[in-house]
């Protein structure tokens, strides 16, 4: 008997492929373990998000070579950090045997979820964002939806074995079935849509499974928010009224630099409609703190926006320049990490610390 273990840093998108990783070993004979140190084959499954999650699949790689030295089991690479493309990677990771790209992490064999009542189900992959500071285009490719019908066909198996809530996933979940439609064009005829988006369409194909409890996503972009999905929230009580809604910064002079496609006044806007439509919604974020060239004022724009936000909780980012993304090319990364690392604090008290009791799950 062969033996495999996956070892995953980053985000749900990676748990979710490392999910359909361990059903194609499983699928080709192999039997999971739990100890890396028993393992015949070594998945990794690598986040680039940042500079410190790089640096944490480094340190494993050398803890797997330095236990078993020469004679070690078969590595292979995946994730995120196949940005630096295979030639680099190498160089930079010698420990790895085998480089597999996200998009041949399939949909073969059925996933292996340890969690029996919640599970994740993509939707989409990559992103045609291109946010100035996002390695997810490049790592991942452009984005690419899942036929609705492939997508409604896993749920309904899902249901039928017991589970009673799904995550769908996906870098922009709200954008699914519109990566051939202009970016541009998608921003100007939003607030005023003659037909509902392919995203509200397969939230009410989902919703008709009766067992099916709850619906979470992740994640949305704040210039997708159709309204035509505000109301479907509002009508449909099995989508969970947490939403989270990155906002990255509340500079407009920063967003700008990100390519975030709107204005802290839009998002505010767009936070309040959602507050009226559905009452009870709470709101979650991603923030990133010391963006080249932020002041002070920047900064307290952030402050300012998350106040009138009110979120309950945000996963906040000391920014760290991604080989490759626009940011890395453009911007000279000029804030001190003594002033990242105060703002971060901040932020940090402002938001999560007061909700640490009652802070969602983010799935």
């Amino acid at each position: 008997m062969k033996y495999f273990f996956i070892k995953t840093f980053g985000c749900q998108a990676n748990k979710s492929d490392s999910e359909r990783i361990a059903g194609d070993y499983i699928a080709r004979g192999f039997k999971e373990t739990s100890n890396w140190k028993k393992a015949n084959e070594i998945v990794v499954n690598t986040c680039s998000v940042r500079q410190r999650a790089e640096d944490r699949v480094k340190g494993f790689l050398l803890n797997i070579e330095k236990y078993f030295g020469s004679n070690r089991p078969k590595i292979i690479l995946t994730g995120c950090m196949l940005h630096h493309q295979k030639k680099n990677l190498l160089k930079l990771l010698p420990q790895i045997d085998q480089i597999l790209p996200i998009n041949k992490v399939g949909f073969n064999s059925p996933a292996i979820r340890k969690d029996k009542l919640h599970a994740f189900v993509p939707i989409s992959s990559g992103c045609n964002s291109f946010c100035t500071y996002c390695i997810v285009p490049y790592s991942r490719g452009r984005e690419i939806s899942r036929p609705m019908e492939d997508i409604v066909s896993e749920v309904k198996d899902l249901v039928k074995n017991g589970y009673q809530e799904i995550t769908l996933l996906g870098q922009n979940v709200n954008s699914y079935g519109l990566e051939k439609t202009n970016i541009k064009t998608r921003k100007s005829t939003l607030s005023k849509p003659k037909s509902s988006p392919p995203f509200v369409n397969l939230l009410q194909e989902i919703s008709k499974f009766k067992d099916l409890k709850t619906i979470n996503f992740l994640t949305a972009n704040p210039w997708d928010f159709h309204p035509a999905l505000i109301k479907e929230i509002t009508q449909n009580r099995k989508i969970n009224r947490f939403i989270h809604l990155p906002v990255q910064s509340g500079s407009n002079r920063i967003l700008k630099l990100m390519n975030r496609g709107y204005t802290a006044q839009n998002y505010i806007k767009l936070i309040n409609q959602i507050k009226v439509a559905v009452p009870n919604a709470t709101f979650g974020t991603d923030i990133i703190v010391g963006f080249p060239s932020e002041t002070e004022k920047d900064f307290q724009d952030t402050v300012n926006l998350t106040k009138k936000a009110g979120f309950q909780v945000a996963f906040i980012a000391r920014y760290s320049p991604r080989p490759g993304t626009v940011a890395y090319r453009l911007y000279q990364d000029n804030i001190p990490p003594q002033i990242k690392k105060k703002r971060w604090q901040i932020l940090e008290n402002l938001i999560n610390k007061p909700h640490l009791s009652t802070r969602p799950t983010i799935r």
